[in-house]
């Protein structure tokens, strides 16, 4: 059972402060638990060691797929498919992103479940609101597998420096710009980009923030502020997947200044192999040994207890549970119909003495760097709980 200790919660109106709007849930009740999660130092090397590793087979099976052109087995619209092919052979910068794991304490074994690599948020909870929880209740804020911060200002830095050390950054810097973008009216969107700015500001960028529609786009030229800046690096918190799908002919155009201009965009195209979860199935194919990888096929396991997920899905939506009789246990609707399914094998999560099941989240930005715990069912939805980890 996992080990829980109560703790005094951040009020609403700090939150507010320090630009955390969404600390309240639809339910009513408090998205931040006010309960930590005990972990060992040894559980933190496991996990941080699980994602190094992973992160290793994905950049493997990324090459896979684009070698032997697998775009459509994991339902990659076809016109990123160049922009995919032109980020990964210019070697764009990852920026960061997510592993989702169960398992990891109370002797249950790491097992992926999927890598947020696109679009990953909890950037801004796992970085500093579980850290400020820790200090606030008057424990040592030190005590977690928490380097976020550090790791992403690094990683801006090796914009520039490459795989040189980040501390050359200063002597090869010269004058790169990067401008910041989110949808408009979505706070939690907003604030992690913000604090992704803050980010590059602290490891010596130039920085600007704009939201999604009022960037300027030239396809000769490159990437704009409303002022008329031209901007080197942009990055957006909007999914691949769906710029893929939009009609005004924006695709197109980012295909065109990425082919022409110098310009680079943040997270890159090739982003979008990590998120689809049909790279599971990849991965599986390629590392059937690996302990972290459970096994995960295009079509329904025979006599086992199994999870059925789109490719491109979030918060949990149009995710089913079967039983090893085929037989539904638990499922959740949503609107990604329009993906194709795969079916991975069904992965114990933690529990508490309530029953709650909580799924890791491990950042990732050059390596494994954060730690964080959500809570909700078996399914975690967009009800689910962030909840903080301190370790014992």
């Amino acid at each position: 059972m996992i080990q829980l200790e109560k703790v005094q919660p951040i009020s609403p109106a700090l939150m507010e402060e320090v630009g955390m709007s969404w600390h309240t849930d639809l339910d009513g009740q408090p998205y931040i638990a006010d309960e930590i999660v005990q972990v060992t130092e040894a559980e933190t090397e496991a996990y941080y060691t699980a994602a190094n590793a992973l992160y290793d087979m994905y950049v493997e099976a990324a090459q896979h797929v684009i070698d032997n052109d697998l775009f459509l087995a994991l339902d990659i619209p076809f016109n990123l498919i160049d922009p995919i092919r032109r980020s990964w052979e210019n070697d764009h910068r990852h920026l960061y992103g997510r592993f989702d794991f169960a398992g990891g304490v109370d002797g249950l074994p790491i097992k992926l479940i999927e890598f947020n690599a696109d679009t990953p948020t909890s950037l801004f909870e796992t970085a500093i609101v579980q850290w400020a929880l820790l200090k606030a209740n008057g424990m040592n804020e030190a005590a977690q597998f928490n380097t976020v911060y550090d790791s992403l200002v690094k990683n801006f830095q090796r914009l520039v420096t490459g795989e040189a050390n980040p501390q050359t950054f200063g002597d090869a810097y010269n004058f790169q710009n990067i401008l910041f973008s989110s949808m408009r009216d979505l706070p939690e969107d907003e604030r992690t980009v913000r604090f992704l700015q803050q980010m590059a500001n602290d490891a010596g960028f130039q920085t600007d923030f704009c939201y999604m529609d009022e960037v300027g786009f030239l396809e000769q030229e490159g990437i704009f502020n409303p002022a008329g800046t031209r901007f080197d690096y942009w990055f957006k918190l909007y999914p691949w997947e769906d710029i893929a799908l939009q009609t005004d002919g924006i695709n197109g155009i980012l295909d065109d200044i990425t082919r022409n201009t110098d310009t680079v965009i943040l997270n890159p195209a090739y982003t979008l192999l990590f998120q689809s979860k049909g790279m599971m199935k990849v991965l599986y194919d390629l590392f059937p040994d690996s302990p972290y990888l459970l096994e995960t096929r295009t079509e329904v396991l025979q006599g086992k207890k199994q999870v059925a997920k789109k490719m491109f899905g979030r918060e949990g939506a149009n995710t089913v549970i079967y039983d090893a009789a085929g037989n539904i246990l638990k499922s959740i609707p949503g609107e990604y119909d329009r993906y194709r399914t795969i079916y991975q094998a069904f992965a114990d999560y933690p529990q508490d003495a309530q029953g709650r099941s909580y799924q890791a989240g491990v950042f990732f930005a050059w390596e494994a760097c954060g730690l964080g715990f959500r809570r909700g069912g078996e399914i975690l939805d967009n009800l689910s709980k962030f909840v903080a980890h301190r370790v014992v």
